[in-house]
């Protein structure tokens, strides 16, 4: 590489330097932050149910199919509809049963699936976490309310509560 290259590449990457964001000007890493403080705080939501986040998704979802779309779902239709890996979807539900919040049956139409229904338990349960979480989300989400850009809306997300 010539003397002249060598300076051009220099002065490129220099430039790369100048023109990158702030930390906080960052919507990546706002996101991030963001993201990690929301999960804080369900977590500390769901922990005196003795649910996990996922274990509340997944009641949740649960929950939803069987009381407003009148399912029974498969766990791969649960895993679609809430967005999890079917495998960890699979094996959550094993420890839900284990738990005494859902029942996992045989489909009568294909015996490799399996119907999956909320106990009495498990609905009150989710009906609980349901609550408890909405208001969480209430609470984290109106400290960017009114904000015009997603950057602010991120930033004020990512920094509420700091002590």
């Amino acid at each position: 590489m010539t003397a002249q290259r060598r300076t051009t590449a220099a002065n490129a990457k220099s430039s790369d330097r100048r023109q990158s964001l702030e930390p906080g000007d960052s919507p990546g890493l706002l996101l991030w932050r963001a993201t990690l403080r929301w999960q804080r705080l369900m977590a500390a939501t769901l922990r005196p149910l003795g649910l996990t986040h996922v274990q509340f998704v997944l009641l949740a979802s649960l929950w939803y199919l069987a009381e407003v779309t009148k399912e029974t779902p498969t766990q791969r239709r649960l895993a679609e509809h809430a967005g999890t890996d079917l495998m960890m979807t699979s094996q959550v539900l094993r420890a839900l049963e284990g738990h005494g919040l859902v029942t996992r049956t045989p489909d009568p139409s294909d015996a490799r699936a399996r119907l999956i229904r909320l106990t009495e338990r498990g609905a009150v349960l989710a009906t609980q976490a349901l609550a408890l979480v909405e208001a969480a989300d209430a609470r984290y989400f109106a400290t960017a309310s009114g904000r015009r850009t997603i950057i602010e809306f991120l930033r004020e997300l990512s920094e509420a509560g700091r002590d």
